[in-house]
């Protein structure tokens, strides 16, 4: 597997992506594919944190999942396609939902790089306020659904977000901390479709995922 690597950005910076321990906070729609991303593209030292388990509704959009494994804890899926991957990975699972006050330097003082694909208001607040405070490289997911143009996610730091409900919120909450608000996020440009329910399409958390994992790369390497 690491031959197509190696011949694209080197041994050198291989080496770098494998010495790096990433926490990835969320395994569903966009989290699945950046965990698949992740493996794929050389990380072998990785923590995945979720608590929920692999529902029908996930059938069309998170990559973890398949009509076999309904009911299954998503940590646990994720794990054993990681491994089925590449079965040398050092990949750690926390079966858990995630609350604000778990969050604090201690949590994350073993990790390189934070990617937050949870979908909790409060815990994308903590983990950047506590990465922030720890110096530890983190990128946070925005909004992806009611979105059906995968052309028009960015990675741009929080504070230039608009047309983000989500995003709008971590501005307001972090409106006082300048740090905070030049974190590095994923977020959809588009204006988000007036649905009564949130609905989603693969392509656009797959894209999402991708723009994630070329950032965390790009940043390792440099």
């Amino acid at each position: 597997m690491d031959d197509r690597i190696i011949k694209l950005i080197g041994e050198e910076a291989l080496d770098k992506i494998k010495n790096t321990s990433v926490l990835l906070i969320g395994v569903g729609g966009v989290g699945g594919f950046i965990l698949e991303n992740l493996v794929r593209s050389g990380f072998t030292n990785i923590t995945i944190v979720d608590g929920d388990v692999v529902e029908t509704s996930n059938l069309n959009r998170q990559i973890i999942s398949n009509a076999h494994n309904i009911g299954d804890k998503k940590v646990f899926v994720a794990r054993d396609r990681a491994i089925s991957i590449n079965p040398n990975i050092q990949i750690q699972v926390i079966d858990k939902f995630l609350l604000f006050n778990d969050i604090d330097d201690n949590f994350v003082k073993s990790y390189d790089y934070i990617i937050d694909a949870c979908d909790t208001v409060s815990v994308k607040i903590a983990l950047i306020r506590v990465a922030k405070q720890s110096k530890k490289r983190i990128i946070s997911c925005m909004g992806t659904a009611n979105r059906m143009n995968p052309g028009l996610l960015k990675i741009k730091k929080l504070k230039d977000t608009f047309n983000d409900p989500l995003a709008k919120v971590l501005r307001h909450e972090l409106r006082s901390d300048k740090d905070c608000l030049n974190t590095y996020v994923l977020c959809s440009e588009e204006n988000p479709l007036k649905q009564r329910e949130l609905g989603t399409l693969a392509m656009v958390p797959m894209a999402a995922a991708s723009l994630i994992c070329y950032k965390v790369i790009d940043d390792v390497i440099q």
